[in-house]
C-alpha cells in the first residue's frame, strides 16, 4: 500500500479527500516514494474556516504566551535537526550538510519571532493638544497563507510563519507537492509545543489549492516565494482579490570580479555559489562577470575545482552535491548546455550526461561551466536553476555594471575587488536588493529583510526582518482625550483639536 502524505488541519493530519494525488519522488534513484494528497476548494475552504475559528483567540492572545510556544517550539526544532534534513535530503535530494544548514537558517527566523516583543512595541506621543495623546500600534491580519517552492522545503516556510503567528496571525502553509513531508514534520512540532489547534495548518495541492487561497475572502495577506511568471500570477491575483501580497520571484545573480580581486578566493566562491545545492537556490551564483584580462585565469581556476565536486546520494557524508529534483527539470538544465555552443558560448565543462555508478535512475546531472556567454544566450537570459555557471566578459568596472543593471531581474550580486572605493561605488549604483562585497550570496541574517528588486520581487514588503513583521501587522492611530476629573462640561467643538 503506497504511504500517503495527508493534510494538517486543526492540530491533527486530516486524510484528503479529493481523491487526486501527487507522486513524490527520491531525486537519487528515481523511485517513487510516496504519494501526496491535492486539496479541493472544499478542503481549502475547511483550513480556512478552521484557522478563522482560531484567530478569534489567537489573535488577542498575549504576546507572554505565543512566545512561550515558540522558544517550546525552537527548542524542540533544535533537538529535531536530523530528522527533517532526511526528510529533505529524501525528497528533494540535497545533501544532508546543505539540508542542515537549511534548518539551521530557518531557526534564525525562529529566533527572531521568540523575540518578537520589541518589534510590536507601538508609540506614544503625549500632550499633542491640551490632554490629548496619540498613540500608534500594530495588530494582526487575521488568517494569513505562505505558498513555498521545492528548493527549501524547511527554511522557506520558516521565513513566513514564526513571524506571523507571532504577531497573532493564524497561518495556513501549501508547500511544494514535490517534497512535502517536512511540513508535517514542523506541523507536528508546533503542536507538541503547544501551539492552540488550527493556528497553523497545511494544505498540499496544486494550482486549485493554490487559486483557492488567493481567491478566498477570509485569507487576509498571501506570501509567496518562487519562480518571476508564478510570482507575477500571485500578486496580481491577490491583489485584485484585495490581499496583502509579498510575491518572491526568480533571479539570475551576478558576480563582477574586479582585476585586483584575490582570485583563488573568487574561484573558491564562484564554485561554492554557483554549484552548491546543485543550483536549485534563488541566490545562487549563475553569472560571472570577469573585467578586463584576469577571464582566462579566473575560468580556469573554477574549472579545476569544479571538476574536483562529488556528486551523489544525499544520504552519502561523501557527496558534495545531489541530484536535481525531478527527470523532467534535469532534461530541461540539460538543453541549455546543449544549445550553448550554437549560441555562441565556449562550453568549458559539460555535465548534462553524468551519471552515479549504482543510481542510473537518478535524476544526475554534472556541473557545467560556460564561458564567453554573449548576453543574447537563453543560457544567461533564463533562470536555470541548476548547476550551470555562465562566464561574461567585460573590459571596465562600468561595462560589467552596466551589463548587470541591463538585466530585468535584481535579486542578489556581489562584487569581488581589494578596492573598497569600487566596492562603495557598486553597493550604490547596482541594481539589485542584496549586495554581497567579498560574499558570494548574500542572504542577511535574520533580523535584516531578505528581497529583490526588479523582477524578483512582487509587491512593497520584503521578507523576514523588520518587513516580515510589518508585512503581517497592520497599523492603527489612536487619539485619546481624557476630561480631568476637576473639569465641568466642555460643550461642543466640532473642529479638529486646537494644538496651540
Amino acid at each position: 500500500m503506497t504511504k500517503t502524505v495527508n493534510h494538517w488541519i486543526g492540530g491533527k493530519a486530516v486524510e484528503g479527500t479529493s481523491g487526486n494525488f501527487g507522486p513524490v519522488t527520491d531525486p537519487a534513484t528515481g523511485a517513487v516514494t510516496t504519494q501526496v494528497a491535492f486539496a479541493s476548494v472544499e478542503e481549502v475552504d475547511q483550513a480556512v474556516a478552521t484557522a478563522k475559528a482560531a484567530y478569534a483567540t489567537w489573535g488577542t492572545s498575549s504576546l507572554a504566551q505565543r512566545t512561550t510556544v515558540l522558544f517550546t517550539f525552537r527548542a524542540l526544532l533544535d533537538a529535531n535537526r536530523d530528522a527533517i534534513a532526511e526528510l529533505i535530503t529524501a525528497e528533494h535530494g540535497k545533501v544532508h550538510s546543505d539540508a542542515l544548514g537549511e534548518v539551521a537558517r530557518g531557526l534564525e527566523i525562529v529566533d527572531l519571532a521568540c523575540g518578537i516583543t520589541t518589534q510590536l512595541k507601538g508609540e506614544l506621543s503625549t500632550q499633542v493638544s491640551s490632554r490629548v495623546d496619540v498613540a500608534s500600534i500594530r495588530q494582526p491580519l487575521g488568517v494569513v497563507a505562505g505558498i513555498t517552492p521545492f528548493n527549501f522545503p524547511a527554511m522557506v516556510p520558516m521565513w513566513m510563519f514564526p513571524l506571523a503567528i507571532a504577531c497573532g496571525n493564524t497561518f495556513i502553509l501549501k508547500p511544494s507537492e514535490k517534497d512535502p513531508s517536512a511540513s508535517l514534520k514542523i506541523a507536528e512540532l508546533l503542536a507538541e509545543a503547544g501551539l492552540p489547534d488550527g493556528v497553523f495548518n497545511v494544505v498540499h495541492g496544486d494550482k486549485v489549492a493554490v487559486d483557492a487561497l488567493l481567491a478566498h475572502p477570509d485569507v487576509a495577506a498571501v506570501s509567496f516565494v518562487g519562480s518571476t511568471p508564478i510570482a507575477r500570477y500571485i500578486h496580481t491575483t491577490a491583489s485584485a482579490n484585495g490581499k496583502r501580497v509579498q510575491a518572491l520571484g526568480g533571479a539570475k545573480n551576478h558576480m563582477l570580479v574586479l582585476p585586483d580581486a584575490d582570485l583563488d578566493a573568487a574561484a573558491d566562491a564562484a564554485v561554492s555559489a554557483a554549484y552548491g545545492s546543485a543550483g536549485e537556490r534563488c541566490m545562487a551564483i549563475s553569472a560571472v562577470v570577469a573585467v578586463g584580462a584576469i577571464g582566462d585565469e579566473l575560468v580556469e581556476k573554477i574549472r579545476e575545482r569544479a571538476e574536483k565536486i562529488k556528486i551523489g546520494p544525499g544520504n552519502d557524508p561523501s557527496s558534495e552535491m545531489g541530484p536535481l529534483i525531478t527527470a523532467a527539470h534535469r532534461d530541461k538544465v540539460a538543453s541549455y548546455v546543449a544549445g550553448a555552443a550554437a549560441q555562441g558560448s565556449t562550453v568549458v565543462l559539460d555535465g548534462s550526461d553524468y551519471t552515479v555508478p549504482g543510481f542510473e535512475d537518478g535524476h544526475w546531472i554534472g556541473l557545467s561551466l560556460l564561458d564567453h556567454v554573449p548576453t543574447s544566450a537563453d543560457a544567461y537570459r533564463d533562470e536555470i536553476f541548476g548547476p550551470v555557471l555562465c562566464v561574461l566578459r567585460a573590459e571596465t568596472y562600468e561595462e560589467g555594471l552596466a551589463l548587470i543593471n541591463a538585466s530585468p531581474f535584481g535579486n542578489g550580486t556581489a562584487i569581488f575587488t581589494r578596492d573598497g572605493g569600487a566596492a562603495r561605488r557598486f553597493q550604490l549604483e547596482v541594481e539589485a536588493g542584496m549586495v554581497g562585497v567579498n560574499v558570494p550570496i548574500p542572504v542577511p541574517v535574520g533580523y535584516h529583510s531578505f528581497g529583490g528588486w526588479k523582477d524578483s520581487l512582487f509587491g512593497d514588503h520584503h521578507i523576514y526582518g523588520n518587513d516580515g513583521t510589518h508585512f503581517y501587522t497592520r497599523g492603527k492611530v489612536v487619539t485619546t482625550r481624557w476630561p480631568d476629573p476637576a473639569d465641568g462640561p466642555s460643550g461642543v467643538d466640532l473642529g479638529f483639536p486646537r494644538n496651540h
